[in-house]
Formats: structure tokens, C-alpha cells, sequence
């Protein structure tokens, strides 16, 4: 069995290491921002621009499957071929892509 002496000196050691932790837990995160987290962010931001920069803005040529663009019904909206969110750069209509594409 320990000392009354001994018991008191390990809850006061005890209590320091834990109040000491806390606040070198916030140092740390500090640190491990700047070291890690804010050049991790750079590379990526790097990799998203290089890739833009390597992009080929041709499209691909049209091909006209037959179970894609399927049209059992006119849409309820506009000419009732173009869908809701239609985008004439990205999104073919049944016959092809329309007009010039950049």
C-alpha cells in the first residue's frame, strides 16, 4: 500500500502532465497546419491546374447508340428534347451535338 505522501505527489503529477497536454495538443495541430495541411492544399491546387492546362477542349466524336438518349416522351419544358439542365457544350440531343463545338 502506498503513502498518504506518495499518493498526493502522483495526483499532482498526474494533473500537471494533463493540464500540460492540453495545451501543447494546441501547439502541435498549430504546427501540423502549417507543415502539412497548408501544402497539401497547394499541391492540390497545383495538380487541378495542371491538369486544366493539359485539357484538350475537343470533344469526342458522336456515336450514336442505341440505348443511350432514349426519348419515350417530350419532355414537359421548352422544345421537349432538351433535358432540365441541358448543356449544349457537353450534352448531345439524339441526332448529335448541336452547333459548333469550342
Amino acid at each position: 500500500m502506498a503513502s498518504p505522501a506518495s499518493m498526493a505527489a502522483g495526483r499532482v503529477l498526474a494533473a500537471a502532465s494533463h493540464s500540460g497536454h492540453e495545451g501543447g495538443s494546441a501547439r502541435t495541430w498549430k504546427i501540423l497546419s502549417f507543415v502539412l495541411a497548408l501544402p497539401g492544399v497547394a499541391v492540390c491546387i497545383a495538380n487541378a491546374y495542371m491538369k486544366m492546362q493539359q485539357h484538350s477542349h475537343e470533344p469526342p466524336e458522336f456515336v450514336a447508340y442505341s440505348h443511350l438518349r432514349i426519348r419515350t416522351k417530350k419532355w414537359p419544358w421548352g422544345d421537349g428534347n432538351h433535358s432540365l439542365f441541358h448543356n449544349p457544350h457537353e450534352n448531345a440531343l439524339p441526332e448529335g451535338y448541336e452547333g459548333p463545338r469550342h
